[in-house]
């Protein structure tokens, strides 16, 4: 806790006398640093994590992209915004990791809860409002625009072809038993991904991680969180996240009002949908070959890897 508060102070210029573990995602540390004046929640990319260079290497073309929209949009209140360092960077680093700081959202994460139909109503007009931005908006999105790559495409295929003798042995039996699931599915998102490539669909800024741990609400409305994952892309990219929620035409028929005669691209939807999948599992593989896992927290992201094989599917 020396070395947040250390950071804290050389970068920010706080000084905190409170600091308290959050709840964080699969990728990042979480904390709610306080002082007398303020709470700011603090985001910790741990650089031991495989994953950490992935998930932080676009901070700088991302992040400009959220503050436009704070000051140019109807999303001010829908969004959480990053603080600048002292010197004006989004982020800072030591040895051990990247620290993102925001101002602490007062509020609860949505996570396993259902959404009410007032949180209903604001997630459509959230995303609808979100989609009607793209690449025109006076700041560079080239680096952050959709180019339907595969991420863990090699990654799989190095798995897939070889005895996997870099992996531990119960590991190597839990996906020897999927190897041709994991190859058809490897082969169809290569096939949409060639399609789309050729496409002419039309791009927004996308989110691209909507599930309910990325939604807060704060004073009775909802906020959008953990935005690393922004995109300018086609919106399949989010809403394939909400094709299976039991109010998706109320989804639809709102985000409608907004984006008129919008009909889904199913072979975007489905590359997306088996996009995620390959990436999910991709992600849980990466952390048990290559980061140092205490023996709980491999259990359970043995567990995870278990259950994104057993879903496999388009």
């Amino acid at each position: 806790m020396d070395r947040i508060k250390q950071v804290l102070k050389y970068y920010y210029n706080i000084e905190v006398t409170n600091i308290q573990s959050q709840q964080g995602g699969w990728a990042s540390l979480a904390y709610k640093v306080s002082n007398e004046k303020h709470s700011y929640f603090l985001k910790v990319y741990e650089k031991s994590r495989a994953s950490t260079p992935k998930l932080t290497e676009r901070i700088d073309a991302y992040v400009p992209i959220i503050n436009w929209l704070y000051r140019n949009s109807d999303l001010k209140e829908s969004i959480s915004v990053l603080l600048l360092t002292t010197e004006g960077n989004y982020k800072c680093e030591d040895d051990e990791g990247v620290y993102l700081l925001y101002d602490f959202i007062e509020g609860t994460t949505i996570g396993d809860r259902v959404l009410t139909e007032k949180q209903i109503q604001q997630l459509s007009e959230i995303i609808a409002h979100l989609h009607l931005y793209g690449e025109e908006i006076s700041v560079k999105t080239e680096s952050i625009k959709e180019d339907f790559s595969v991420p863990f495409l090699e990654f799989f295929k190095e798995i897939l072809n070889s005895n996997n003798e870099h992996m531990a042995i119960d590991i190597r039996e839990i996906v020897s038993c999927y190897k041709t699931q994991i190859n058809r599915l490897v082969r169809i998102v290569e096939k949409l991904a060639e399609s789309l490539q050729l496409s002419d669909l039309r791009m927004a800024l996308c989110h691209t991680d909507l599930h309910y741990w990325n939604l807060m609400e704060s004073q009775d409305k909802l906020i959008i969180i953990d935005w690393e994952g922004l995109k300018l892309a086609p919106v399949e990219a989010d809403l394939m996240f909400l094709m299976d929620k039991p109010y998706f035409n109320t989804f639809l028929k709102i985000y409608q009002d907004t984006h008129e005669n919008f009909e889904l691209n199913h072979e975007a939807l489905h590359f997306y949908q088996g996009r995620r999948k390959l990436e999910d599992i991709g992600e849980f593989l990466e952390q048990l070959i290559f980061d140092s896992l205490s023996e709980q927290e491999r259990m359970n992201t043995i567990d995870y890897l278990d259950e994104e094989l057993r879903s496999i599917s388009l």
